[in-house]
Formats: C-alpha cells, sequence, structure tokens
C-alpha cells in the first residue's frame, strides 16, 4: 500500500470460535508525519513482514482475522495505552514508538509525537481495533461458551537491546498463564513441540497488551500469543540489519521456504479450535 492509500481496518468474520489478530503487518504511514521521520524505511523496519501471508488459510478454517494496514510506527496496538510498560525493567517501545527495536531514532529532532498527538492517534487507530476485537468476540460468545484469541506475531532472530543471543523459533506467551487455560497453552505447545524447533513459553516475549487485555479465561475468553523468529518462514540475513543495508531488508516472501513453518502454525490454529469445540462439548 502506499504512502496516500487510505489507512484502513479489516476484519473478516468468521464463524468458528477463533479470532485471529494481525496487529503489526500494516505499512502505512500518514502523509503528515512523513516528513518528520528519519526515514521511512526504518519507520517499517519493524513491521511483522509477511505475517498476513503466513496465516492466509485462517479464514478457511472459519476464523474471524482482524488486521490493520496502519505502521506500528504510527501506534502500536499492542501496547498499554496508560503508557505502562509491558516489561518493567526491560527495553521495549512505546505505544507511539520513537525509536526502532535497534534504538535507532524514527523522528527528527524535536519532531516526536506529543500528548495531544498520541491522544488523537489513539483515538484514530488504536481504540477502533480494540472496539472490532471486542465486537468479534462477544459476537462469537453468543454462539460459543468459549473462544480464542490468537495474536499473530514475528520478529528478528537477533536484536540485542532487547534480548540475548537468537530467539527461539517459537515463543508462546500466556501473562505466564493469565491470559488463557492451561490446557490450550499445552495443546499449542504440543504441535510446536512435534516440529523439532526451539521454542519457549513466557520467555522474552509474554504476550502484549492484545493478549493481557482480551484474555479472560473465566468469562471464556482465552488469548494467546504466538511471537515468530523470522528465519523460520523467511530468508532472514546474518548479521545485523542497517539502514545502510535496505537492499537486504525486508526479504521476499517465498511460499516454498515458508511451507513448514505454514504447515506448523496451521495445526496449532486447528488446535486452537479444537479446544474451544471440546469444551463447548465438555460444558
Amino acid at each position: 500500500m502506499s504512502e496516500g492509500s487510505p489507512l484502513r481496518l479489516d476484519a473478516v468474520p468468521g464463524a468458528e470460535p477463533l479470532v485471529v489478530s494481525m496487529p503489526h503487518t500494516g505499512v502505512d504511514l500518514p502523509e503528515e508525519i512523513l516528513p518528520r521521520l528519519t526515514s521511512d524505511w526504518l519507520a517499517r523496519k519493524d513491521t511483522d513482514w509477511h505475517i498476513e501471508h503466513l496465516y492466509d488459510f485462517a479464514t478457511a478454517l472459519g476464523a474471524t482475522v482482524i488486521r490493520t494496514s496502519v505502521s506500528r510506527t504510527v501506534i502500536d496496538v499492542n501496547r498499554d495505552p496508560t503508557g505502562e510498560s509491558l516489561y518493567p525493567g526491560l527495553a521495549t517501545t512505546e505505544l507511539c514508538p520513537t525509536t526502532t527495536f535497534d534504538g535507532e531514532p524514527l523522528y527528527r529532532p524535536g519532531c516526536e509525537p506529543r500528548s495531544q498527538e498520541i491522544a488523537s492517534r489513539r483515538a484514530k487507530w488504536f481504540d477502533p481495533y480494540h472496539a472490532c476485537l471486542s465486537q468479534e468476540i462477544a459476537r462469537l460468545r453468543r454462539s460459543y461458551e468459549h473462544v480464542v484469541v490468537y495474536d499473530c506475531h514475528s520478529i528478528r532472530s537477533v536484536i540485542s537491546r532487547l534480548f540475548d543471543g537468537d530467539l527461539p523459533a517459537f515463543n508462546i506467551g500466556t501473562d505466564s498463564g493469565r491470559s488463557c487455560d492451561p490446557r490450550l497453552t499445552a495443546a499449542v505447545e504440543g504441535e510446536v513441540s512435534t516440529t523439532g524447533l526451539s521454542r519457549v513459553t513466557n520467555g522474552r516475549f509474554r504476550g502484549g497488551y492484545i493478549t493481557r487485555h482480551h484474555g479472560r479465561p473465566a468469562e471464556g475468553v482465552h488469548a494467546i500469543q504466538m511471537e515468530l523468529a523470522i528465519r523460520g518462514y523467511l530468508r532472514e540475513p546474518i548479521g545485523p540489519v542497517g539502514a545502510v543495508k535496505e537492499t537486504n531488508w525486508p526479504p521476499a516472501y517465498d511460499p516454498e521456504f515458508a511451507g513448514p513453518m505454514k504447515t506448523a502454525v496451521r495445526r496449532v490454529l486447528e488446535a486452537c479450535l479444537h479446544f474451544a469445540h471440546s469444551l463447548r462439548t465438555a460444558s
């Protein structure tokens, strides 16, 4: 999408008890902020690249899919709107980020968004995303006793500012067990384990605001975040990704290379559906 295209919120309603959230696949930037940015390439650097292609089967499973075209640089719909850090004491980015994950400034000096602008961005893009999530969850809860919210993410495998060494291939987040029934966690872990790839649950990434805010297992809403190391489905370049290396980022999406990971995450979503249906049957 071009800079001049409408900044959209897209929701494709499904009939099954599964909501697939894609909060960080957007690359659109409002034209009015472009002159204030140090680089539109840097502004898109931390996108969850090609996640929408990796999970393009979700609607065929009957899942509801929600995504925004807005870049996370404009506003990050997976951050706490109060400004409270999701990971106190650890490096992270803000509701309206001012740096990349690597700490590079996103705005020219003195051009960072102030409180009034942040509030405006929240009203335009953050609040509608969460209202849509809430509405779709409520719609499905009228038909099902249990609904799963699956929050899709990906990130570069090595970001020294955020974590040490190589990130595991699969990073499952459940807010340390608070956002979903442990049986859902076990089902997802079981499917991931069959790949033979590295995994961790509630490690460096324990789930963002979406998982923590919408996950209410006692009320039948089970939220789980999946953060994939990008090397699992893209030909991720070795070494740091810097502004002088714009030609190697982002990698192109190759369906053949991504095939094994697509199979894995499809089985994960199927496990989420089985979980929701099995609890309904047992009720």
